[in-house]
């Protein structure tokens, strides 16, 4: 007997709770932050659906969902004299990723930073 099953885990913007606190760490947007719920479907039909815990940041343009701490600050997408050094010391020169500035090796590619 061979069972096919077509299922998975989807997180979903529920409400903003404020619009424009930072910009994306994939592609630099600004994001919103929301409350959102996490979302179980099988077969492409959402089954249940429950309340997560702490609000995230969410871009609309790229869809990514990811934790306050990884965003970067509101100052430095306002065009500030300090934000093209605060920018390239938070992120990785091969991967483009956000990192923190007391790493020596980028976390999600493995280069010395």
């Amino acid at each position: 007997m061979f069972f096919f099953f077509v299922g998975g885990l989807e997180q979903q913007v529920r409400q903003v709770v404020k619009s424009g606190v930072g910009n994306c760490i994939n592609c630099g947007s600004r994001v919103d932050m929301v409350h959102y719920d996490k979302v179980l479907k099988l077969f492409f039909v959402p089954v249940w659906r429950w309340p997560a815990k702490d609000p995230l940041l969410h871009c609309n343009n790229c869809k990514l969902f990811f934790p306050h701490s990884y965003s970067l600050p509101p100052s430095a997408a306002n065009g500030s004299p300090s934000s093209p050094t605060l920018t390239d010391a938070l992120r990785c020169r091969f991967c483009h990723r956000a990192v923190e500035a007391d790493f020596r090796f980028c976390p999600f590619c493995g280069s010395k930073l």
